[in-house]
């Protein structure tokens, strides 16, 4: 500690091999779920297509998803 009684940064870090036993990443179980990573379905770019536009993404508040993008990009 340091004389105010604060923590230092260098009294905070922990070597890397330790963090690693508590800090584990997440094993994938099959390749599709790598796939889905990284290529959207057609439903969600339609979704982020509508949020991104501000009158859509009002309307769609308002009325409900489907019909906020028929009225704008249907």
């Amino acid at each position: 500690k340091e004389p105010s009684g604060s923590l230092s940064a260098d009294s905070i870090k922990i070597k890397k091999e330790v963090a690693n036993t508590f800090v584990k990443r997440k094993k994938r179980s099959s390749p599709y779920e790598r796939y889905f990573e990284y290529y959207k379905s057609p439903m969600e770019q339609m979704h982020e297509q509508c949020e991104n536009y501000p009158p859509c993404d009002y309307l769609a508040d308002q009325v409900g998803f489907a019909l906020a993008y028929n009225r704008f990009f249907g």
